[in-house]
């Protein structure tokens, strides 16, 4: 990644709009000396009103460049700035997100194909942990694929150092409804683990079509987190393995001394069988 005061324009042909956020813009973008496709990310400054939003905007690609070199995470090539705006060359992933596809199929995933999806998920949130990093919302939107593919864990503007923080606990209420941990939501200190909570819900809905904790409103939601009932109704659970239902435990344990951690979920026995262990015990 390099810090260039050339203008974008003089390195890449901007073409079309293929998302839009809170405070800026993802373009299909070309590379002037090569052709290759990427996107570029463009954030509007003068939206950043709240300084901590300001401070989101310079830590996202200094998180992207430590986290450069890993197959499962968006890639950060160039950084441009000017007075008004922030914009980040990264990999194009133009195809239907995670929750395109979940909302596509409205819901179930069998336990090969959940699998597919959770293995390279927990593979990105695993390399994140050891460098100290924490997402800190992880969801179906920040789940992308690009157009091989391959999973790209994307947007770490609320990504925190752990490691830099004292004992390794942050704070601050991040993260979207249905997804957030509930030690995140009840204004307590926390560790890395509330990215395993996430990625736990994420699992769920994959495998039963709803979420774990949900209410008629974001209050009603948050309440149902907090109390972190976890619950499997037979009518959605009924083919789905005793093996996903304990993985689903262990990581959406509101005691977070007993949930696992990324790399105990990545040793799982559904897990390492790629969501095959009912099939392999029906066959002993």
């Amino acid at each position: 990644m390099s810090n260039d005061s050339s203008p974008l324009h003089n390195d890449y042909t901007i073409n079309d709009e293929i998302g839009r956020g809170r405070f800026g813009t993802v373009y299909r973008c070309y590379s002037v000396v090569s052709g290759d496709a990427f996107a570029c990310k463009s954030i509007d400054k003068r939206l950043l009103t709240d300084p901590t939003d300001r401070e989101c905007l310079q830590k996202e690609p200094k998180i992207l460049h430590i986290l450069g070199g890993n197959a499962n995470i968006v890639q950060i090539y160039r950084l441009y700035e000017d007075e008004d705006y922030l914009h980040m060359i990264i990999d194009l992933c133009d195809t239907p997100d995670l929750f395109d596809r979940i909302s596509k199929r409205n819901g179930v995933f069998s336990e090969t194909e959940s699998a597919t999806v959770f293995k390279p998920l927990l593979n990105s949130i695993s390399y994140c942990h050891r460098l100290g990093i924490a997402h800190r919302d992880i969801k179906p939107d920040n789940v992308l694929f690009d157009n091989r593919g391959v999973l790209k864990l994307a947007d770490f503007g609320s990504a925190e150092w752990f490691g830099m923080c004292e004992n390794g606990r942050m704070s601050g209420v991040v993260g979207t409804p249905y997804y957030v941990a509930p030690e995140v939501l009840s204004g307590m200190e926390y560790n890395e683990k509330c990215d395993v909570w996430s990625a736990g819900v994420i699992l769920y809905i994959m495998l039963a079509g709803v979420p774990p904790f949900y209410g008629e409103t974001p209050a009603e939601t948050f309440e149902s987190v907090l109390r972190g009932n976890l619950r499997f109704p037979t009518r959605l659970f009924r083919g789905v393995s005793s093996e996903a239902k304990d993985l689903l435990r262990k990581m959406l344990c509101k005691d977070v001394n007993r949930r696992w951690s990324a790399d105990q979920v990545l040793r799982h026995p559904w897990v390492v069988s790629g969501g095959q262990t009912r099939a392999l015990a029906d066959l002993t």
